[in-house]
């Protein structure tokens, strides 16, 4: 994960949570409650929400809320393994990935009032490329789109890129109304609450700093229609105690929990009134090495630190929070391949550090690890692995700090400042392998999200090459990942830890929640059936 991102989770993303119906005693824990009515979700967080409002620029935990204000052409469905159509109905491409086409669906409006068309559309991800941020990247190969009629959208590119997934991105692919500010600025006219997107909830009420920091109400005009039972307003509720969360849960002012401890979470197993959900995400916690400076320079001392960590240990600990990792490329998404994972061998690790001139009868290692600050789950890992290491002569100075020390520490212009070990969290900002190789393996002039600092050139030209063979033999490209994953495990620039586990708690009045890891921590509540 971007640790910065959205848990901070960001990734740690940690304890986010919660959705809530309201509770007219008013005798829960904490506030009086928000709302009353079953057609009100709540989503209890651990954080603020709203840390970017403008949907071309956001790229940490808003997209727990913008998913649910904007949408994209397409959308991943990680159980499928498929792209299905959102604001596209259909899409096709040519033989050589070169160009796309796709055909807009008809009769949708902006919340301003404006009709989506695919001039509307161009405009938008025009808009987004050119301001460069967030994960614009993602767009990269578009050299020009032309809208050929009002429903018809047509992308030529540079190289072969997958624009339906491209499409179905988690940051950076929404489709919003460039005209909605008027004359004034657009990316002001976001920051002060307002919002310009096709789904199915629009703002009503904006209060950054406070515990009700967001309310969405239905947009009545929505292409989906309101027939049926659905939640027609949706609140965020800033909660930084897990147990508080809980205890909202218990006093049912919070309709869900989005990711408890698994003491927590396993308190209200099989308990009336309630149900639980475990499911694995595409969020991987990895140990960056640093392979620039310091005794991780050497690439034997890196596999020795590898094989020096319990990950069985690690697992059982989490308690059903985290299952083990394969490669990095996490299960569930293509490109994963069994096979891959670590194991520990502290015979083999300790005779790599003594030809190092390391180990128990060698010279002490000091290194240092940072691990964000807060999350109970990385503190819990880098004790582990300072235990771990000590038995080979190593010592682990471990410390948390908020994300931007840690971050400012990783990116130092004295590359001797710089941590040896940094535990974050990764997760893909489009459904494909490829975020965790061009964004954490591919050679950087300056680090960015390559904080191993690592390089390798052959390895950079496969990274190319994957890049635009996944547009046109998908199947090819999924060997070329794990090739490319072995690559990594042996020159070890970052440890595979664990995936990590959602444990989830909500009230048993929801139906019709299905995880989808394609789109960490966001519970799209439109598709949600309320109980009567």
């Amino acid at each position: 994960m971007r640790t910065w991102r959205a848990w901070i989770a960001v990734v740690a993303f940690a304890v986010l949570g919660a959705a809530c119906t309201g509770n007219s005693g008013g005798d829960g824990p904490g506030q009086e409650p928000v709302d009353t009515g079953p057609r009100t979700f709540t989503y209890s967080v651990n954080s603020e929400v709203m840390i970017g409002t403008d949907p071309a620029t956001g790229y940490s935990n808003e997209v727990i809320a913008l998913h649910n204000i904007y949408e994209t052409l397409t959308r991943y469905n990680a159980g499928t393994q498929e792209v299905e159509p959102l604001l596209a109905e259909s899409w096709e491409a040519s033989d050589d990935g070169l160009e796309w086409t796709f055909h807009l669906r008809e009769g949708v409006t902006f919340h301003t009032g404006r009709a989506f068309t695919a001039d509307a559309a161009k405009a938008a991800i025009e808009r987004t490329m050119e301001l460069g941020e967030a994960a614009s990247y993602i767009w990269a190969a578009v050299d020009k789109i032309k809208a050929s009629d009002d429903q018809t959208l047509v992308f030529t590119l540079a190289y072969p890129s997958p624009l339906d997934l491209v499409s179905s991105g988690t940051y950076s692919a929404y489709i919003y109304d460039v005209e909605a500010a008027g004359d004034a600025d657009l990316g002001e006219w976001f920051a002060e609450g307002n919002d310009a997107g096709t789904g199915p909830y629009t703002i009503e009420e904006y209060n950054p700093g406070e515990e009700i920091e967001l309310r969405l109400t239905a947009y009545t005009d929505y292409w989906g229609g309101w027939d049926g039972d659905h939640y027609e307003r949706y609140v965020f509720r800033v909660t930084p105690e897990a147990n508080t969360a809980a205890q909202l849960l218990r006093a049912r002012e919070v309709t869900m929990v989005q990711r408890m401890s698994p003491q927590l979470w396993s308190s209200f197993e099989g308990e009336a009134g309630f149900q639980t959900a475990s499911a694995a995400s595409w969020q991987t916690l990895l140990g960056m090495l640093n392979t620039q400076t310091g005794p991780l320079a050497d690439e034997r001392v890196r596999e020795a630190v590898a094989m020096a960590i319990d990950y069985p240990g690690i697992i059982a600990a989490l308690e059903g929070a985290a299952e083990p990792l394969s490669g990095y490329v996490p299960p569930g998404l293509w490109g994963h391949v069994d096979g891959l994972e670590n194991s520990r061998n502290v015979e083999e690790a300790t005779t790599l550090l003594q030809d190092a001139g390391y180990g128990p009868s060698g010279r002490p290692i000091d290194l240092q690890l940072t691990y964000l600050k807060g999350d109970a789950d990385e503190e819990l890992v880098a004790t582990i692995m300072k235990s771990n290491l000590a038995e080979l002569n190593v010592n682990l100075d471990t410390r948390g700090l908020q994300w931007q020390a840690q971050w400012d520490m990783a990116l130092s212009a004295t590359p001797e400042d710089r941590q040896d070990i940094l535990v974050f969290y990764w997760w893909p900002d489009y459904p494909d392998p490829v975020s965790w190789f061009y964004s954490l393996f591919r050679t950087e002039k300056e680090p960015f999200f390559n904080l191993a600092y690592y390089s390798n050139s052959d390895l950079d030209a496969a990274i190319d090459e994957a890049s635009t063979v996944t547009a046109i033999d998908r199947a090819q490209a999924e060997q070329m990942y794990g090739d490319m994953q072995e690559v990594v495990l042996e020159d070890m620039p970052a440890v595979p830890l664990y995936t990590q586990v959602y444990q989830r708690a909500m009230l048993d009045e929801v139906t019709g929640y299905v995880d989808n890891p394609a789109y960490p921590n966001v519970v799209f509540a439109y598709e949600l059936t309320p109980a009567a």
